[in-house]
């Protein structure tokens, strides 16, 4: 089991930038692919950002491409997203999640998932 906890979500306005941190636990961190899902309200968890297990690899939705970076330090099993450019259809809660040996963005290819943290963009 791995255990995977969130944070640096908040409030900010539009055009600003927040860094979440996803700290892991419980199983070799640097054996998974790392991912950033969001989901808003009434709507499906979406893909947001992956990364390969060495962080050599890095892919992104098309709406935060240039905007977001994922990145990942395997020495102290952490996760981070990186936004910039905020815009209030960013609004979502954040989750992170890991899996193995898997490179694309389906949801349920995602195997632990931590609980989130809430990310609001005013406008």
């Amino acid at each position: 089991q791995m255990h995977l906890v969130e944070s640096g979500g908040g409030l900010v306005q539009a055009g600003g930038s927040l860094r979440l941190s996803c700290a892991a636990s419980g199983r070799t961190f640097s054996s998974y692919v790392m991912g950033w899902f969001r989901q808003a309200p009434g709507k499906e968890r979406a893909f947001v950002a992956g990364i390969s297990e060495n962080a050599r690899s890095t892919y992104y939705a098309d709406s935060v491409t240039g905007r977001f970076t994922i990145s990942r330090d395997n020495a102290k099993n952490t996760v981070y997203l990186q936004m910039n450019s905020l815009k209030p259809e960013d609004t979502a809660v954040y989750y992170c999640a890991a899996t193995r040996n898997y490179y694309g963005s389906r949801v349920d290819r995602f195997d632990y998932w931590g609980q989130g943290t809430q990310v609001t963009v005013s406008s």
